[in-house]
């Protein structure tokens, strides 16, 4: 059902990790944006980056692990005491 749901490509991978490494060194998204226009890496879409963009990444990073740590969270079942009646007639 979810079959590529839970991958990055290696290309996608990389990039989050260099974004992630700049942004925790203390640069802000637009600095971030201005460097990886300098080293002349484009977006997914083949564009130059903004800060908008290097935000977006980020953000949606983070959503994503938290939405398939949801998704493989294990329940715990709950029974209830609902019983059915039926009469033959």
């Amino acid at each position: 059902m979810y079959s590529n749901t839970d991958r990055y490509t290696s290309e996608q991978k990389d990039l989050h990790s260099k974004i992630k490494a700049l942004h925790q060194e203390g640069l802000g998204y637009r600095g971030i944006a201005n460097h990886l226009n300098q080293l002349e890496i484009k977006t997914i879409k083949g564009n130059t980056w903004n800060n908008t963009n290097v935000y977006s990444v980020l953000k949606k990073y983070k959503e994503r692990q938290q939405r398939l740590k949801k998704r493989d969270k294990e329940y715990e079942m709950v029974w209830s005491r609902m019983k059915i009646k039926y009469e033959l007639k």
